[in-house]
């Protein structure tokens, strides 16, 4: 049990070193292979109205004329324990985790980030808990009542939350839920802390929104998974023992079926908490997500490589928790770890 832990707590560092490594060349190894000069790199990081002299800073500030093992060298010593940056006759430092500070705001990208990530963890656990008790409620149901009419909506609808993307679903609910039958308020993020009950409704409709096209494919997957575990021989000896059917559904009939669920929730989970960035824009929502599209159309170089390490960062740790759910899920994990 202690080894399959510490194997797997390993192996998440190592993950996280590597993603590491293939990001820093992505931004400084990968163009310099297409061709790119220092000075048209340096470019990518002083705006779209670059000076010679905003350029020259910049090769100074990132370390791009020296060889790239001391730029990945100062690039991981930036992310541990900062970095001093010159802006003109002025020296800043950047707290660790440094990464870099924005030439939009002149801001530092982590505490930006941190800043914006309450909204994006309040939209990625609440749809995660619509999604996965929707989900797998409607398809245990489904595969309980297989033929019946329950069953081929929900997985009509299931088909549906798959094929349409959340900038559609997202703008109808607006249309219609928002403005035409005003049901609820314009989705609006308010600190839990300040207003628990106007942090609710407002975070209501991109729950579901996000949550309908996750769920389907949680529905679709314990539909499919029930229906082979409950065709196994061991769950006709459970029934044939006497034992209810509540407890042969959820004890013997629905846990092995819990496996590839777990396994996708923490990937998708992962994946929300790196930035829902469909979500976020339709009902603007002021998440990383937004802040990275916001930087991408801006060409806010600094800011696309934080949130693309932040969201790394959040993906491993959430691969890792699977990694550690999967000795309670199953229990021939605790054998053979």
């Amino acid at each position: 049990m202690i080894t399959y832990l510490l194997r797997r707590l390993g192996a998440g560092v190592l993950l996280l070193a590597v993603v590491t490594l293939v990001t820093f060349m992505i931004f400084y190894v990968v163009p310099r292979m297409a061709g790119q000069t220092t000075e048209q790199l340096a470019t990518m990081y002083v705006g779209k109205a670059p000076t010679e002299e905003a350029i020259q800073a910049a090769i100074a500030r990132y370390n791009l004329d020296e060889p790239v093992v001391v730029q990945f060298w100062e690039f991981v010593k930036a992310i541990f324990v900062g970095a001093d940056y010159t802006f003109g006759n002025q020296v800043t430092q950047c707290s660790a985790p440094c990464f870099g500070y924005s030439f939009q705001t002149y801001q530092e990208v982590f505490p930006e980030i941190i800043r914006r990530l309450p909204v994006t963890l309040s939209l990625a656990l609440g749809a995660g808990v619509v999604w996965l008790v929707g989900g797998v409620g409607i398809g245990i149901i489904s595969a309980i009542k297989k033929g019946s009419i329950f069953d081929r909506v929900a997985m009509g609808l299931a088909l549906a939350g798959v094929s349409l993307p959340v900038f559609f679903t997202g703008l109808l609910a607006l249309a219609f839920v928002v403005h035409a039958w005003g049901i609820l308020p314009t989705p609006e993020y308010t600190p839990i802390t300040e207003n628990p009950f106007a942090w609710l409704v407002g975070m209501i409709l991109p729950w579901l929104t996000l949550a309908f096209l996750q769920g389907a494919q949680y529905a679709r997957q314990t539909r499919a998974g029930m229906l082979e575990t409950m065709g196994e021989d061991y769950i006709r000896t459970a029934r044939a023992k006497g034992l209810s059917e509540r407890r042969v559904i959820f004890k013997h009939g629905l846990r092995p079926t819990l496996t590839p669920i777990v396994t996708i929730f923490g990937l998708d989970i992962g994946l929300v908490l790196g930035g829902a960035v469909l979500t976020e824009s339709v009902y603007s929502l002021q998440g990383i997500g937004r802040y990275a599209v916001q930087a991408i159309v801006t060409s806010d170089l600094p800011v696309i490589l934080g949130v693309t390490l932040f969201s790394a960062f959040f993906i491993v740790l959430c691969n890792l928790i699977v990694d550690l759910l999967y000795v309670w899920v199953d229990p021939r994990v605790r054998v053979s770890g």
